[in-house]
C-alpha cells in the first residue's frame, strides 16, 4: 500500500507517495505559524481516498465544510478546530456519511444553527467537540444516547437554550470527559430525571459550569455523582447548588485533584475528611454558605494543596498556624469571612511557595507588618478592610501589589513602599498614615493613598509615568498641582480633592487625552476654569466644586458625556505551579484546561461623587455609566451656555451656589438621562421651563435662592414628587406645591409685568443692595481717611469739630442731671 502525505508550509503544497505495508494515510495540515486563507480545495482533497486522518486546525479557512468530505469514506479523525468557519451542518453536508468516523473537532468556528440528527449516525465516534461556536437549540437527546463509542464530549461555549437531561449519557459505558460550560444564561441541565437513574460510566474529567443545575426540582445537588469514583476534575461553579457540603463525593474519589463549587449556595459547618489525600492540589468552595472555623488539622487532609479558595463565605475564628504548613500553597484566598484574630508569623515565613495571599474584608487584628519582616515570595497581599494597627516596619518582599486599606495603620510610610517592584498597585486608603508621601523607583499603575494625613507639597518625585489611577484625595497635600503632573499621559483617573492645594487649574490638563474622571472638589484653587479641559474628548465625570474659581462657565464642557471609561478595573492574573490542563489519551490529543474562568485578581476602581445632595461611592462597572459635571461652591458669573443643555447622557448636574443669572435654558428639556440638577442659590431669574416635565429620570430639582418668577410646571411626572424645599427663597413663583396661589392679575410666564418695569422697591434685589449699601459706605470712609491723611489742616480742623461736639454734648448732660426740677416745670 502507499502513505499518501499532504504538507502544508510556507503556503505550499508538497504531495508524496511512499511504499509501506500498513493501511495507513495522513494528511496533516497543523501549522504553528503559518496562516491558510482559503475556501477548500475541493479535488484535492477527494484525490486522498485511504485517508485516515485529517488535520487543518489552527488556520484560518473560512467558508462552510465542503459537501464533498463524504468521498474520503476511510476518514477516522477530522479536526477544523480554530478556524472561522461558518454556515450550519445541514443533513447533506457529508460529515453524517463517515461512518469510520472516530474524532471529530469542530471547535473555536462560527458554526451555527441545530446539530443535525444524522450525527446519531456515527455509532464508532469516540471524541466530538463542538464548543465554541454559536450553535443553537437543544441536543437532540437520540442522538447522544447513540453514540455508545463516546469518550469525549464537549458543547461548551454555544447558544443552547432549554433544559437538556444528563441522563442521555447514562448508557454510554466508556465516557470519560464531559465539557458543557454554559454563557447566555438559558440553558438548564436535569440531572435527577428520571428519578433514581444510574450511570454506567465513570468520569474523570466533569465541567457543568453556569449550567442552572436541577433549577426545576430547587438546584439539588447531583445525585448520580455518587456513583463516581474516578474523577480527577469536577467543576459545578455557577451553579446555585442548594445543598450540605458533598464531603462524600471527596472521599468517594481519592484521585480528585481538582473541585470548583464556587458560587452556589452549599451550607455546612467547614471539615474536611479525616483521611490524607496526597492528589489535592485545587479546592474552590468560595462564595457558599459554610461555616464553622477553619480546621487546625487542615494540613493533614491534602499536604500538597497549591490553591485553596475558602472565600465569601461565613467561617469564623482564627487562621490556624497549621495553614502555614503547606509547603506547597501557592494561592490562598480567605477574604470575606468573619475571621478574628492575628495574623499567623508562619503564614509569611514558613510558606516558601506563596505567591499570592488575600486576607481582606474579615475582623483580623494586630501589627502584623511591624518590626523587620521578610514576607518571602508573596508578590499580592491584600491585607484591606480588617482591623490592623501599628506602624508599617522594614519590610523585606516581592511584592508588586499591596492593599492594606480602610485599616488602623499608623505612622509614616517607609522607603521600600516606594521602592516595590516595577508596574505595581499599591493602595493605602483610609487609614491614619501621615508626614510626607516617600521618593522611590516603583511605577506605579494604580496609586491610592487617599483619606490620610499626608501633608507638604505632592511629591514631584515619583514616578507616575504609566499609572492609570491616581487618588491622593483627602489629604492635608499644599500648594499647587505639580508640574510633573503634565507627564501622566495615561492617566485615567485623578483624584486630588478635599486637600489645601491652590494657585489656577493647569491648562495642560487638557493634553491628557485618556483622562475620564476629574476630582477637584474641596481646594483653593482661584481663577477662570481652562478652555483646555475641553479638548479630552471623554471626560465622564468633572468635579471642581467647593473652589475659589471665577468667571463664566466654558460653554465648550459639552465634553462631559460618558459612559467612556476604559480599562476600568485592573486584572491581574496568576500562573500555578503544576500544568491546568490535561491531555485525553486520542489521535488529536485534546488538552482539558481544568477551569473555564481564570479569577482576575485585583480591585474594582471607586470614586466619590455627590448626586441627589449626597456623596455616594460609585465603583466597578457602574462607573462605564456614570457621567456628571458639578461646579458648587464656586464664584462663577455669567449665564448657563446653552451647550450644556446638549449633554443628554449626563446624569447629575451642579451648579449650585455660584453668582449664575439669566434664565434657566429651556434646551435643559433634552438632559433625557439627568437624575440630579441643582441650580439653587444664584442670581437666576425668568421661569421654570414647562418642558422639564418630560425628563422621565429626574429625581432631585433644586432651584431654591433664585430669583425665579411666575407659574410652576405641572404637578406632572417627577415634577409630583417635588415638595416646596425646591422653589423656596424664590417670592414671585407660584402654584402648587407651594402655597402661593397664581392670581388672574399673575402675570404669565415670561411676559414682564408692569411692576417690573416700574422697578418697585419690593422687586429689587435685596442681596444685591445690601452689598451696594455695604460697598458705598466703605468708598466712602476709605475716601474720607484718604483726605485727612493727606491734608494737615483739615485733619487739625475735624479735630477740632470733634472735640467741640464732644465739649457741647458733656455741657449739655451736665446742665440735665443738675437742674432736673427745672425741665419737669417745663413739661
Amino acid at each position: 500500500m502507499f502513505i499518501e502525505v499532504l504538507l502544508i508550509y510556507n503556503t505550499s503544497i508538497t504531495i508524496r507517495h511512499y511504499s509501506n505495508k500498513t493501511d495507513f494515510s495522513v494528511i496533516c495540515c497543523q501549522l504553528a505559524h503559518v496562516y491558510i486563507i482559503c475556501s477548500f480545495c475541493h479535488p484535492a482533497l477527494a484525490s486522498f481516498h485511504n485517508l485516515e486522518v485529517l488535520d487543518l486546525s489552527y488556520n484560518n479557512f473560512v467558508g462552510s465544510i465542503p459537501s464533498t468530505i463524504k468521498l474520503l469514506s476511510s476518514l477516522k479523525v477530522i479536526s477544523f478546530a480554530n478556524n472561522t468557519l461558518t454556515g450550519s451542518l445541514l443533513p447533506d453536508h457529508g460529515l453524517c456519511e463517515l461512518k469510520n468516523l472516530q474524532e471529530l473537532d469542530l471547535s473555536r468556528n462560527m458554526l451555527t444553527g441545530n446539530l443535525p440528527k444524522c450525527l446519531s449516525t456515527l455509532s464508532s465516534l469516540k471524541l466530538l467537540d463542538i464548543s465554541s461556536n454559536q450553535f443553537t437549540g437543544m441536543p437532540y437527546r437520540p442522538l447522544i444516547a447513540n453514540l455508545t463509542a463516546l469518550e469525549y464530549i464537549d458543547f461548551s461555549h454555544n447558544n443552547f437554550e432549554g433544559s437538556f437531561s444528563f441522563s442521555a449519557f447514562s448508557n454510554l459505558k466508556n465516557l470519560t470527559v464531559v465539557r458543557f460550560i454554559s454563557d447566555n444564561g438559558k440553558f438548564e441541565m436535569e440531572t435527577e430525571d428520571p428519578i433514581g437513574w444510574i450511570p454506567l460510566f465513570q468520569l474523570k474529567f466533569l465541567m457543568l459550569p453556569n449550567c442552572n443545575i436541577n433549577r426545576p426540582k430547587g438546584s439539588a445537588f447531583p445525585s448520580f455523582l455518587i456513583h463516581q469514583n474516578e474523577l480527577r476534575v469536577l467543576d459545578l461553579s455557577h451553579n446555585s447548588l442548594k445543598a450540605h457540603f458533598p464531603n462524600w463525593l471527596i472521599n468517594n474519589n481519592p484521585m480528585l485533584e481538582v473541585l470548583n463549587l464556587r458560587n452556589n449556595s452549599l451550607s455546612d459547618t467547614f471539615s474536611f475528611p479525616l483521611y490524607e489525600n496526597v492528589n489535592a492540589w485545587w479546592i474552590d468552595i468560595s462564595a457558599n454558605h459554610i461555616i464553622g472555623t477553619i480546621p487546625s488539622s487542615i494540613q493533614k487532609f491534602s499536604p500538597y494543596i497549591a490553591h485553596l479558595n475558602l472565600s465569601r463565605n461565613s467561617l469564623s475564628g482564627p487562621i490556624p498556624s497549621s495553614v502555614g504548613d503547606l509547603n506547597d500553597l501557592f494561592a490562598l484566598d480567605l477574604s470575606h469571612n468573619e475571621l478574628s484574630g492575628e495574623v499567623p508569623k508562619g503564614l509569611f515565613t514558613n510558606t516558601s511557595a506563596l505567591t499570592l495571599l488575600h486576607l481582606s474584608n474579615n475582623k483580623l487584628y494586630g501589627e502584623v507588618l511591624s518590626g523587620n519582616l521578610n514576607i518571602g515570595r508573596i508578590q499580592m497581599l491584600h491585607l484591606n478592610d480588617n482591623y490592623f494597627t501599628g506602624k508599617i516596619g522594614n519590610v523585606t518582599s516581592d511584592l508588586t501589589l499591596l492593599d492594606i486599606s480602610n485599616n488602623l495603620f499608623t505612622g509614616i510610610v517607609p522607603v521600600w513602599i516606594s521602592n516595590m517592584e516595577d508596574s505595581s498597585q499599591l493602595l493605602m486608603n483610609n487609614n491614619m498614615l501621615e508626614g510626607q508621601f516617600p521618593c522611590g523607583t516603583a511605577s506605579f499603575e494604580f496609586l491610592d493613598i487617599s483619606h490620610n494625613f499626608f501633608s507638604g507639597p505632592i511629591p514631584t518625585c515619583l514616578n507616575l509615568q504609566y499609572v492609570e489611577h491616581l487618588h491622593l484625595g483627602s489629604n492635608r497635600f499644599t500648594g499647587s498641582i505639580p508640574n510633573s503632573f503634565r507627564n501622566l499621559t495615561n492617566v485615567l483617573t485623578l483624584d486630588i480633592g478635599n486637600n489645601y492645594l491652590s494657585g489656577r487649574i493647569p491648562k495642560y490638563f487638557g493634553e491628557l487625552h485618556n483622562l475620564r474622571i476629574l476630582l477637584m472638589r474641596e481646594n483653593n484653587f482661584s481663577g477662570h476654569i481652562p478652555k483646555q479641559l475641553c479638548q479630552p474628548r471623554v471626560v465622564s465625570l468633572l468635579d471642581l466644586s467647593g473652589n475659589s474659581l471665577s468667571g463664566s462657565i466654558p460653554s465648550c464642557l459639552k465634553i462631559v458625556t460618558g459612559p467612556s471609561y476604559i480599562a476600568l478595573v485592573p486584572s491581574y492574573w496568576w500562573s500555578y505551579p503544576r500544568d491546568l490542563f490535561y491531555r485525553h489519551a486520542s489521535v488529536l490529543g485534546k488538552e482539558l484546561s481544568v477551569h473555564n474562568d481564570q479569577e482576575a485578581l485585583g480591585f474594582l476602581e471607586e470614586v466619590h461623587f455627590t448626586t441627589k445632595s449626597m456623596s455616594r461611592p460609585y465603583k466597578g462597572n457602574v462607573l462605564e455609566y456614570m457621567t456628571g459635571l458639578d461646579l458648587s461652591c464656586n464664584m462663577l458669573t455669567g449665564e448657563i451656555p446653552k451647550q450644556i443643555g446638549l449633554l443628554n447622557q449626563i446624569r447629575t448636574l451642579n451648579l449650585s451656589n455660584n453668582h449664575l443669572f439669566g434664565p434657566i435654558p429651556v434646551n435643559f428639556s433634552n438632559l433625557a438621562s439627568i437624575e440630579s440638577l441643582d441650580l439653587s442659590s444664584n442670581n437666576l431669574s425668568g421661569d421654570v421651563p414647562s418642558e422639564l416635565i418630560n425628563l422621565p429620570f429626574l429625581a432631585v430639582f433644586n432651584v431654591s435662592y433664585n430669583n425665579l418668577s411666575g407659574k410652576l410646571p405641572d404637578m406632572k411626572g417627577q415634577f409630583s414628587t417635588f415638595t416646596n424645599a425646591s422653589y423656596e427663597g424664590n417670592p414671585l413663583l407660584c402654584g402648587p406645591p407651594l402655597e402661593k396661589k397664581c392670581t388672574s392679575t399673575t402675570p404669565p410666564m415670561g411676559v414682564p409685568s408692569a411692576k417690573e418695569d416700574n422697578d418697585e422697591w419690593y422687586d429689587i434685589n435685596t442681596v444685591w443692595f445690601v452689598a451696594s449699601l455695604g460697598s458705598t459706605w466703605v468708598v466712602f470712609l476709605l475716601g474720607f481717611a484718604g483726605v485727612m491723611y493727606t491734608n494737615p489742616r483739615w485733619r487739625r480742623m475735624w479735630f477740632c469739630f470733634i472735640e467741640e461736639c464732644m465739649f457741647t454734648i458733656y455741657y449739655f448732660l451736665i446742665d440735665l442731671v443738675s437742674r432736673p426740677s427745672v425741665l419737669l416745670f417745663r413739661q
